[in-house]
């Protein structure tokens, strides 16, 4: 599952690479072992990651977080996928590739329903699967890439009939 996050305006790509035996973040390509979380809530927390504990306190604000660190205050904010019409940014009716890659099975086949969140595709980039997800509910118009097919960052590899069309 890919997402992406805001610190202080610039945006990341966080990939959740395994969740076990403890949780692999891949950040901007690059890899991070989380071993201890921090519980829910507002307040002082702390988290291991890649053997370093690290405190710090967060606190919600709207929809965003607060985070200070280090003497340093962040602002984070989680980008809705949904909002930009899937993983890689875009309309609501095209799932694009959050980066390069191959695809490595197809859930669904075009005519087929699907709803907001549902695995339409699964690829493989940078050694790690991920299952794309569809950005509404609609109706498959078009798979692009099959299985075994490589692709680019951004590039379009199943789009949705535009809404209002049959469904």
């Amino acid at each position: 599952m890919a997402i992406k996050l805001t610190l202080d305006g610039k945006v990341h790509d966080v990939t959740i690479a395994r969740r076990r035996p403890h949780l692999v973040l891949v950040i901007d390509g690059v890899e991070h072992e989380v071993t201890s979380l921090p519980g829910l809530g507002d307040g002082r927390k702390s988290i291991s990651v890649g053997g370093h504990d690290v405190e710090f306190a967060r606190a919600l604000l709207r929809d965003r977080q607060i985070v200070r660190m280090g003497g340093r205050t962040f602002d984070v904010g989680v980008v809705d996928p949904f909002s930009q019409g899937g993983a890689g940014g875009g309309g609501q009716d095209a799932l694009k590739a959050p980066m390069p890659g191959a695809v490595v099975s197809v859930q669904k086949q075009a005519g087929d329903k699907v709803a907001r969140g549902e695995a339409v595709v699964t690829i493989e980039s940078m050694k790690l699967q991920t299952a794309l997800p569809a950005p509404r509910d609609g109706v498959i118009a078009k798979i692009l890439k099959g299985e075994g097919e490589t692709f680019e960052k951004d590039e379009v590899i199943v789009t949705l009939e535009p809404e209002g069309e049959k469904a």
